[in-house]
């Protein structure tokens, strides 16, 4: 390649644009050094992650040089690089949230919903469960009525003061003497 005129750094843009397009590097590095911080600025407003807002003003500038993109009469350079660099760091933040989704689809079909009890679990489980039935028919009748409803029917104690046609002080005080009787029986056996 024959000798070229040496480049001034307050060339015009679109002057740095024709001689990157002849191959010149020193206008890739004087168009690099005047717009970097402003795609940067740009990119990373929309990313929030350095990294990410790094790697995608490599890319815009990889653009510039590599392919014929900017057509300097249809506006400034400056203008083109940011809607540029705008453009690219929403498709990453595009594919940021596709792949996080699909991360979440993953998990979700490879993950466990709960893992299942051993055999020795749920022989422990239906032993304690027995207990907790024996113990539930000492208690006085009114007292047994309450806790059922509230802890097999999910009734609330308002709920329950309604349908038993009773003030709710006497569920509350029912419930409470239920409970605590139901400790007291269950202490040595669960412990």
């Amino acid at each position: 390649m024959p000798d070229q005129p040496e480049i001034e750094s307050n060339a015009s843009d679109a002057a740095l644009v024709q001689r990157l397009r002849s191959g010149q590097q020193e206008a890739f590095e004087i168009l690099y050094d005047r717009y970097s911080r402003l795609v940067f600025s740009t990119v990373l407003r929309v990313l929030n992650q350095v990294q990410e807002a790094e790697d995608v003003t490599q890319d815009v500038f990889v653009n510039l040089w590599k392919k014929d993109i900017y057509n300097p009469n249809r506006g400034s350079l400056s203008s083109f690089l940011c809607l540029l660099a705008r453009s690219r760091a929403l498709d990453k933040l595009r594919s940021r949230s596709s792949s996080q989704k699909s991360l979440d689809r993953w998990q979700s079909i490879l993950s466990p919903e709960a893992p299942q009890p051993t055999p020795f679990e749920h022989a422990n489980l239906q032993e304690r469960q027995g207990f907790v039935k024996e113990a539930m028919n000492q208690l006085p009748d009114a007292q047994r009525q309450v806790l059922e409803m509230v802890y097999y029917t999910g009734l609330s104690q308002s709920e329950i003061s309604n349908q038993l046609e009773v003030p709710l002080g006497t569920v509350k005080t029912r419930s409470r003497q239920g409970l605590l009787k139901l400790s007291q029986l269950l202490k040595t056996v669960l412990e």
